[in-house]
């Protein structure tokens, strides 16, 4: 099996998939053109159909399948596949939009004037090696003897068994100089053969940018060339421009490009399109690309290289059969290998020639004699009494040289030279060449074109001999050929060769501008520019942030520019990141698109964080990234490890079977960590209680321990600060006192409350401005509608992997509520609460009492019997400014935050700070 596979693989590599870096062609090529050159169907012959060629070439050169061979045969006509064109075809042989070839009993085909005069020319003149068919019924050329190097010129692709080439087609006239450049110096490097050839050129043109690959390539035979379409710029009036593409990159569907185009406009993924079409005909290609008014041209046409074909990649793997072996060559390779093969070609054909010249010369030496000795040949012959004696008469007699004399010495055959007494004995061939010379050659005109001819064959064989003699003669001989098919064939560049430095990146031409990104609750995003809101801010009432439907809400809502990175975290613990310029631009009363609809999210998949990031990825090496699941797990990576995140997203974080990833929040060394769990615990500990994790595949390590059903609902990320029991019991009353004079609660003494005055036997007033400085209020609000305010003091530190502390007492009231949002606010800012049942509020943080942990707090939102609330939104002071109307698009009640009711109801306990609240531990 082994021997098999191995006699299989080197049949596909040596036999069917890989050109020879001689010719530059295939055994399908190669007898296609060669069946045509032995049918005569010539360039200067008719037209014959395709069909007939393509049986000439399977019955005698090539037993394989009729489609395989047409097909083979219609790629060497077509203009936008071959530089040079090797078949002149006549009917539709395809075309650049994928358009397949009419059936070969419909199209006529012959050789094309440069196949037969410079890859053909010369195959009869023992030039190069000839192999038996398949079935030994005839011969076949094992190689063409090209006076070009076609591997350059036309290029060439194949998939061979463990190896595959892709070549470049080249300018002809540019490969020939640089093969002219090799014979005046064959120690020529590959850089100075570049000045030669600077680059591929293609036959449908196009844009070459940079030259890193193209250098790579050429040294190394690998290399990776970007080639882009060429487009301009046409104007419309009124502010409007047009692109207009007139050459695509070499093998790209024109039609199908035009379809990517179309499908990104009417996905969003590209914008600023306003119409498409293709207006190519036959004068040649214009694919026209209107641009909508107000758009930035130069941008849509950056997207358009980017998302679409007219920009594309060619990987160059220079692979060819040199000496009957697959071997990578540099570009000086190529042209060695076939300037040292129009060598051998050129010596073969000389002294092909040469003995066709000394053949000719002996029988014209023959005939001189004859002529010169005109009247004794005549008599010999006409006394013989058969032709036989008169054979052997002309061959038994010396004959006298005379004036031939020095022409037969100059040819100096071996055994037919003058004898030292003038004389010279006629051959077989001479004797049969002057019994059947015409009487009408004896006249004395014909006699000197004999002797002439004879000359000219002289001058010949020494022109031949001293090319055979001198390799400089040989080598002049090939340079002088190579100039000619230069001169002939040659027809100019096509493709522009563009340095890489002049090519404009993406996203510098895309202007920066303060933009809005906002996000609901159902995971719709968009991006507005900050100014649409700047523009109304006198009007009072604000304007919308977002058109919302049902229980959806604005759930973040940050400003940054269109270059800020943003890293989206899922509920499957995958990271995506998109720039703001990327997101939906919208109108401030919009609704945006869903996330799902930018990224390759799955069915149940949804963002748990959207984290603008600073734009200098340097940067992040400072920064990490904390991750909480639901089960309770915690992580920390580098936020230099989100740097590559490719389209289909990267793996932040391994996840257990029906875990989820609940927040992802950026964090410092001198930080805290306080996790929230569903039964109203809470656990806080340092930031570098967890160890900087390298990989991403893991769950992390236990940051809170949960009991039963309980789960974490939330991560929050806070200041570093000890304090003492006492600290914090005394703080707790201090703020409350500060929160009730601020709104009008507080009287007597209360109303000058200052640090000093609340000083006590516990705290100083130099600590309480130093814990006052560094003040955080944790938010907790339960399903229920409560919720209550509590400096984050309260939260000890300890250790992770706890069960923590109480959060928010749950027990008391009816029925058995849960905790479902802990973060921590400003007394600037507002929340927004919503309800499974569409009721939503949005409450200045400012009105809500502040309280101890183990309590229940106040009344946020008054839910309906079998009502929950289902989310709490955080808008900071400068979201409210960006987006303060926006929840009142949604087709839910909204509460006017103005009169909303913050108080407890009669039933309900006054549950603020003044209470004991003893620490229960876990």
């Amino acid at each position: 099996m082994r021997r098999s596979y191995l006699d299989y693989a080197m049949s596909v590599i040596v036999s069917r998939a890989l050109p020879d870096v001689r010719d530059g062609l295939k055994p399908v090529h190669r007898r296609i053109l060669y069946a045509m050159k032995e049918g005569g169907y010539d360039y200067n012959r008719p037209y014959r159909k395709s069909a007939r060629i393509v049986g000439d070439v399977m019955g005698q050169y090539h037993p394989h399948g009729d489609a395989a061979i047409y097909d083979a045969m219609v790629r060497m006509a077509q203009y936008f596949s071959m530089r040079v064109k090797l078949v002149d075809g006549q009917g539709n042989f395809g075309s650049m939009d994928g358009d397949p070839p009419a059936a070969m009993r419909y199209t006529e085909a012959r050789l094309a004037r440069v196949a037969s005069e410079a890859l053909l020319e010369d195959i009869d003149r023992d030039t190069v090696d000839f192999q038996d068919n398949y079935d030994e019924t005839t011969r076949e050329p094992t190689v063409l003897p090209a006076r070009f190097p076609n591997l350059l010129v036309n290029g060439a692709g194949g998939i061979a068994v463990g190896m595959a080439t892709n070549v470049p087609p080249h300018d002809l006239a540019e490969v020939i100089d640089a093969c002219c450049a090799y014979v005046d110096d064959p120690n020529v490097s590959v850089d100075d053969l570049m000045q030669y050839v600077p680059g591929p050129d293609f036959p449908t043109g196009g844009v070459v940018i940079g030259r890193k690959g193209i250098r790579d390539a050429y040294h190394t035979g690998r290399g990776s060339i970007l080639v882009r379409g060429k487009t301009h710029f046409e104007d419309l009036g009124k502010d409007r421009k047009a692109i207009v593409i007139s050459e695509v990159p070499y093998q790209v569907n024109k039609a199908r490009m035009v379809e990517r185009i179309a499908e990104l406009v009417r996905d969003k993924g590209i914008e600023g399109i306003s119409d498409l079409r293709d207006e190519s005909d036959r004068d040649g290609l214009r694919v026209v690309i209107e641009c909508s008014r107000g758009a930035q041209h130069e941008v849509v046409l950056n997207q358009l290289y980017k998302h679409t074909p007219l920009q594309t990649t060619f990987g160059v793997n220079l692979l060819a059969l040199n000496g009957g072996r697959p071997e990578m060559l540099s570009l000086k390779d190529v042209i060695a290998a076939f300037v040292a093969f129009r060598q051998e070609v050129i010596r073969r054909r000389t002294a092909y020639e040469l003995r066709r010249a000394r053949e000719r010369a002996h029988t014209l030496a023959g005939l001189a004699v004859a002529v010169a000795n005109i009247d004794e040949v005549i008599q010999l012959i006409r006394h013989a009494p058969n032709p036989e004696s008169a054979r052997q008469g002309l061959l038994e007699r010396a004959w006298p040289a005379a004036e031939v004399a020095p022409l037969i010495g100059i040819i100096d055959e071996p055994g037919h030279r003058v004898a030292d007494d003038g004389t010279y004995k006629l051959s077989e061939a001479q004797a049969k060449a002057i019994l059947d010379l015409r009487l009408h050659r004896l006249t004395g005109l014909e006699r000197e074109k004999i002797e002439g001819e004879l000359k000219e064959i002289v001058d010949k064989i020494q022109e031949y001999l001293e090319i055979l003699r001198s390799r400089e003669k040989l080598m002049a001989v090939l340079r002088e050929e190579l100039v000619q098919a230069k001169t002939k064939y040659a027809d100019g560049r096509r493709t522009e060769l563009q340095d890489a430095e002049f090519e404009q990146d993406d996203e510098a031409l895309i202007p920066r501008e303060e933009m809005v990104v906002t996000v609901s609750h159902a995971g719709y995003v968009k991006r507005v520019p900050l100014s649409a809101y700047r523009a109304q801010r006198r009007g009072g009432k604000g304007r919308s942030g977002m058109s919302t439907r049902d229980e959806d809400f604005v759930s973040q809502v940050f400003v940054c520019d269109t270059h800020t990175p943003v890293l989206f975290f899922s509920s499957r613990g995958m990271a995506y990141k998109l720039k703001v310029y990327r997101l939906p631009a919208g109108q401030p009363a919009s609704r945006g698109k869903h996330v799902r609809n930018l990224l390759p999210l799955e069915q149940d998949e949804t963002i748990s964080t959207a984290m603008p990031l600073p734009e200098d990825e340097d940067a992040w090496g400072d920064m990490f990234a904390m991750f909480a699941t639901a089960s309770g797990n915690v992580r920390r990576n580098s936020l230099s490890d989100f740097t590559n995140v490719k389209a289909n997203g990267k793996i932040a974080m391994k996840l257990d079977e029906g875990d989820r990833l609940v927040s992802v929040r950026v964090a410092e060394g001198g930080q805290d960590v306080l996790l929230a769990s569903l039964r109203g615990k809470a656990v806080r500990f340092p930031v570098t209680d967890v160890r900087v994790f390298k990989g991403r595949d893991s769950t992390g390590v236990r940051g809170m321990r949960l009991g039963g059903d309980d789960q974490v609902i939330s991560m929050s990320i806070l200041h570093h600060v000890q304090v003492t029991t006492d600290e914090r019991e005394a703080y707790l009353r201090y703020a409350t006192q500060k929160r009730r004079q601020a709104n009008g609660e507080g009287t007597g003494e209360e109303t000058g409350l200052t640090p000093e005055s609340a000083a006590t036997a516990e705290i100083s007033a130099d600590r309480l401005r130093e814990l006052e400085a560094h003040e955080e209020l944790l938010l907790t609000v339960g399903d229920d509608g409560f919720g209550k305010l509590t400096p984050a003091y309260e939260y000890r530190i300890t250790s992770r992997g706890t069960q923590g502390i109480t959060a928010m007492d749950l027990a008391r009231g009816k029925g058995s509520a849960q905790m479902i949002a802990a973060f921590p606010v400003d007394p600037n800012d507002q929340v927004m609460v919503v309800t499974d049942g569409g009721q939503l509020i949005r409450c200045p943080v400012q009105g809500i009492r502040i309280a101890g942990r183990n309590t229940r707090g106040v009344r946020l939102l008054r839910v309906a019997q079998g009502e929950r609330v289902v989310a709490v939104a955080h808008l900071g002071e400068q979201d409210i400014e960006e987006a303060a109307e926006a929840a009142e698009a949604q087709g839910g009640a909204v509460a006017d935050p103005a009169v909303a009711d913050t108080t407890p109801p009669a039933d309900a306990p006054d549950t603020g700070g003044d209470a004991p609240d003893p620490e229960q531990d876990s």
